[in-house]
């Protein structure tokens, strides 16, 4: 069995016009392919969307449409990707969207693609996993781990950044399949990470607002913290009851 330090793994990072693969494309992309000790190899590339670029994604990667004028569309560029991609085990920062991305572009160019068949490391379940950071984002998490800069949010310089943040939510697995294993079962989080009651324990949500988010389209870790404190406030009641006499009264 490998040592997690020994594999090859591949790190991409995906700029988009917006949050929607269905509505929304391909602006940049940077892939890498590196081992625990070094880099293998890079490529980075803008990408024309062939739309505008909407102002508000332009304020947090600073991808105007000027940059992107002239340059590759997703059709040319992608067969490359798709081959630095080969069958490596992808990681990233919420890497299932950067994935859908990407299979979202292939179908629109009719271009064969089987990436969702990839096994994945999300770094964003990792460093939940991890819990010792109080803010998951992969800024805080440079911050913590005292990684240094690589400038602006875009594509290659949040690759940069991933992959020594992996590095250090990797440091107690041993194997890549250990680190697979764990990842299966869903992480209970610390506190809400969205919505008007972000940041909060769950333990201080309202009940009305946990059994409404219990039934929304959330991811599987998030979903299992709100059924989690759901359970235990009812086991709380259910003692409360037994250990009162007068409860039904």
């Amino acid at each position: 069995m490998n040592l997690i330090e020994k594999e090859v793994f591949l790190c991409l990072d995906c700029e988009t016009t917006g949050l929607d693969p269905q509505n929304n494309r391909l602006i940049e992309i940077a892939v890498v392919t590196f081992t625990f000790e070094k880099i293998l190899d890079t490529y980075e590339t803008l990408i024309d969307p062939k739309c505008p670029i909407p102002q508000e994604t332009i304020l947090i990667h600073h991808i105007s449409d000027d940059m992107v004028s002239g340059k590759p569309e997703a059709s040319s560029i992608l067969p490359k990707v798709l081959k630095m991609i080969g069958n490596h085990i992808i990681v990233g920062h919420g890497i299932q969207m950067d994935i859908a991305f990407i299979l979202q572009e292939c179908k629109r160019a009719c271009i064969p693609c089987n990436i969702h068949e990839n096994a994945f490391l999300d770094t964003l379940r990792m460093a939940r996993l991890y819990g010792e950071s109080p803010v998951n984002s992969l800024e805080r998490l440079r911050q913590h781990f005292n990684i240094a800069e690589e400038g602006a949010h875009r594509a290659m310089s949040d690759v940069i950044v991933n992959i020594e943040v992996f590095k250090y939510l990797s440091q107690k697995f041993k194997t890549t399949k250990e680190l697979q294993k764990r990842l299966e079962k869903p992480i209970l989080l610390k506190a809400m990470p969205l919505g008007k009651h972000k940041g909060r324990r769950f333990s201080d949500i309202p009940i009305e607002y946990l059994h409404w988010a219990a039934h929304k389209d959330f991811d599987q870790d998030l979903l299992y913290s709100i059924r989690s404190e759901l359970k235990m406030r009812k086991k709380g009641q259910k003692f409360h009851q037994a250990s009162n006499p007068f409860a039904d009264l």
